[in-house]
């Protein structure tokens, strides 16, 4: 009977500990992609605008040779990006 009475508060501790694990999740800031970067400065007056390529989850600043190119980006506030765990470019500004 102890044995029993053992395992269960085993099980009951563990299913609890799952449970408790599930609800410490983050959330992540909405992003709001626009098409032209006057519309994201508009947006973010105080943040810079980068430019978000999602294919790769690297953002472009203004400068960059990438910045404002390719069919799979968008340009977005530096704070979002970085809210939405997306990495910089390590290209470096040319």
């Amino acid at each position: 009977m102890a044995l029993a009475t053992g395992f269960k508060r085993t099980v009951l501790l563990v299913a609890a500990m799952m449970l408790g694990a599930g609800a410490a999740e983050v959330s992540a800031t909405p992003l709001t992609p626009f098409r032209y970067e006057a519309q994201a400065q508009r947006h973010c007056p105080h943040d810079q605008v980068v430019w978000l390529d999602f294919r790769k989850g690297i953002y472009y600043a203004k400068g960059q040779k990438r910045y404002g190119q390719g069919f799979d980006g968008s340009f977005v506030c530096l704070g979002e990006a970085r809210d939405g765990l997306y990495r910089r470019s390590l290209l470096g500004v040319r």
